[in-house]
C-alpha cells in the first residue's frame, strides 16, 4: 500500500469513528500510533512572554465542552483577564460534540479554539493531525503537575495533544445499609465480591450485588486493572488479544457472576439504574472517583446510605487500580489563536481553575490537589461523612501503568454491544464474545489501513 493510500486511509478512520460510535466513557493512557501517522508537526516554540502577551493583547476565543464547572472558570478567567473574551458553547455531550466537531473541520469553518475531549477518543484526533501538539507551548513542562494516568492519557506517540481536565481512578461504592442488613463483608478481592454476590442474591432474589448488561469501558477498565495488555500499538501497526493473561482473570471471575445470573441486567444510567441504587436492588457500584456527585444528585434516597472503599484486588494485598472516565481540554489544529487558546486550557487545568472545579465537585487529576490536606479531609454528608476524598486519592496513584487503546478505540466501542454484549443475552461466553470484539475490531482497522500485528 503506498504511503499516501495508507495516510488517506488513516485519515478517514479518524474521522470517521467518532461519527458512528457510543460515546461511553472509557479510561485511556493515551498509547496510540506514533509513526508518521501521527508524528507531532514541527513548529516554533512559545515562550512564556508569548503566552502573557496573547494574555495582555486580548481578544476572543470559543471553548466547546459540557463540563459544567467550566462556566464557573470562563468567570473568573475574564474577570481576571479583561480583555479576554470566552465563549462557552455546549455542542453536546462526547460523541455529539465529536461529530460537530468533525464537522467543522472538514467545512473549514465554525472550528472551536478549545475542545473537551475524553480521553479513549483523544488519539484519534491526534491521528488525524485535528488537534494541536501542546509541547510546542509549553506543555512539555508539566511533567508531575497530573498523575500518570491522566497524563499519559494525553500523549500520543511523541505530542502531548491536550491537558488532564479530570480522572477516574476507580473505587468501591457500596450500601452499608445492605451490606449490614444481609451481613456482608465489604469486599478486597474480586472472589469475595463473588462470594458476597452468591450471598446477597440468596438472600434476596430482587437484590444483586451490582448491575452490569455488557459495557466497553467497564470492562477494559477491569482487564486494566487485572494487569491485562490486550492493546498493541506501534506507530501505524495495531494488534489485540484478548486471550492474554490479565483478561482472561476477568473473563473467569466475571463469567461465573453473568452464568449464576448474580448481576442485575440493568443497563447504567437507566431509569431503573438509579432506582436500584435508591433502593438497595443494586448494593455497589465499581466505577471511577467521578462518581460522588451522580450519587448526591440523582440517587438521593441513599444519602447516607453509602460508602467509598478501595477497588477489590485480584490477587489478596494488592494494590491495583485502573482509570475509568476522564477528559482533556484540546486545542484544534484549525483554531485561530493556539496562544489565548492555551493561556486558558492552562489556567482552567493547572491554574486557579483547577480549585475552581474542585470546588464545583469535580475530580482533579493535579497531584497538588489530590495532596492537599483540605481536600482529603473533606467531609461527605451524603456518604455518612466519609472523608471519601482519602480513598479516591489513594486509587489515582495506584494505576497499572502500561495500558494502551486503540487508536480507533471509538468505533471499537460502539460495536461492543453487537459481540460481547450476547454474552448477556445469550448462551454467547464471555470469552467467545471478546474473541468475536477482538476480531471485528481487527477487521476494520485494516480496511481503515492499519497494518494488523499478527
Amino acid at each position: 500500500m503506498a504511503i499516501t493510500r495508507r495516510r488517506a486511509l488513516l485519515l478517514g478512520a479518524a474521522l470517521t469513528v467518532s461519527l458512528t460510535a457510543d460515546a461511553c466513557g472509557s479510561g485511556d493512557d493515551g498509547s496510540s500510533p506514533a509513526g508518521d501517522a501521527a508524528a507531532p508537526a514541527a513548529s516554533a516554540a512559545v515562550s512564556d512572554a508569548d503566552i502573557q502577551k496573547a494574555l495582555d493583547t486580548g481578544g476572543s476565543i470559543t471553548v466547546w465542552a459540557w463540563e459544567p464547572t467550566l462556566k464557573q472558570v470562563v468567570a473568573d478567567f475574564q474577570a481576571k483577564y479583561p480583555k479576554v473574551k470566552v465563549n462557552l458553547v455546549n455542542a453536546g455531550t462526547g460523541n455529539d460534540q465529536y461529530t460537530a466537531l468533525q464537522n467543522a473541520i472538514k467545512a473549514g469553518s465554525g472550528v472551536p479554539d478549545v475542545a473537551q475531549v475524553e480521553y479513549y477518543a483523544l488519539p484519534q484526533f491526534a491521528l488525524a493531525k485535528s488537534v494541536t501538539d501542546l509541547a510546542a507551548l509549553g506543555a512539555g513542562k508539566l511533567d508531575g503537575t497530573f498523575t500518570p494516568g491522566p497524563w499519559n492519557s494525553v500523549h500520543v506517540g511523541n505530542g502531548i495533544y491536550g491537558l488532564p481536565m479530570d480522572s477516574g481512578p476507580m473505587a468501591l461504592f457500596y450500601n452499608k445499609e445492605v451490606f449490614d442488613k444481609y451481613d456482608l463483608k465489604v469486599p478486597a478481592t474480586w472472589d469475595e465480591f463473588a462470594a458476597d454476590a452468591e450471598k446477597l442474591h440468596k438472600a434476596n432474589p430482587k437484590a444483586y450485588i451490582a448491575n452490569d448488561a455488557g459495557d466497553a469501558g467497564f470492562t477494559t477498565s477491569m482487564i486494566w486493572q487485572a494487569g491485562g495488555k490486550p492493546y498493541t500499538v506501534d506507530g501505524t501497526t495495531v494488534g489485540i488479544d484478548f486471550a492474554e493473561p490479565g483478561t482472561q482473570k476477568f473473563t473467569a471471575t466475571w463469567q461465573k457472576l453473568i452464568g449464576g445470573k448474580l448481576l442485575a441486567p440493568v443497563t447504567s444510567w437507566s431509569d431503573e439504574w438509579y432506582k436500584g441504587l435508591g433502593d438497595g436492588t443494586i448494593a455497589t457500584l465499581v466505577i471511577g472517583a467521578w462518581m460522588p456527585a451522580n450519587l448526591e444528585s440523582g440517587v438521593k434516597a441513599g444519602e447516607g446510605k453509602w460508602r467509598v472503599a478501595p477497588m477489590p484486588q485480584w490477587e489478596a494485598g494488592g494494590r491495583a487500580t485502573a482509570e475509568n472516565g476522564g477528559s482533556s481540554l484540546a486545542i484544534p489544529e484549525a483554531g485561530a489563536n493556539k496562544n489565548l487558546a492555551y493561556a486558558f486550557v492552562k489556567y482552567a487545568n493547572v491554574d486557579e481553575g483547577v480549585q475552581t472545579r474542585v470546588d464545583g465537585g469535580a475530580f482533579p487529576a493535579t497531584t497538588a490537589q489530590l495532596q492537599d490536606p483540605k481536600f482529603q479531609d473533606k467531609e461527605f454528608p451524603y456518604f455518612g461523612g466519609q472523608k471519601v476524598n482519602q480513598v479516591l486519592a489513594e486509587s489515582a496513584s495506584q494505576v497499572v501503568t502500561g495500558w494502551s487503546y486503540l487508536p480507533f478505540q471509538v468505533y471499537a466501542n460502539s460495536i461492543f454491544n453487537d459481540t460481547v454484549g450476547k454474552a448477556y443475552t445469550s448462551s454467547t461466553t464471555l470469552q467467545d464474545g471478546l474473541k468475536a470484539w477482538q476480531d471485528a475490531s481487527l477487521k476494520y482497522g485494516e480496511e481503515q489501513g492499519f497494518t494488523i500485528k499478527q
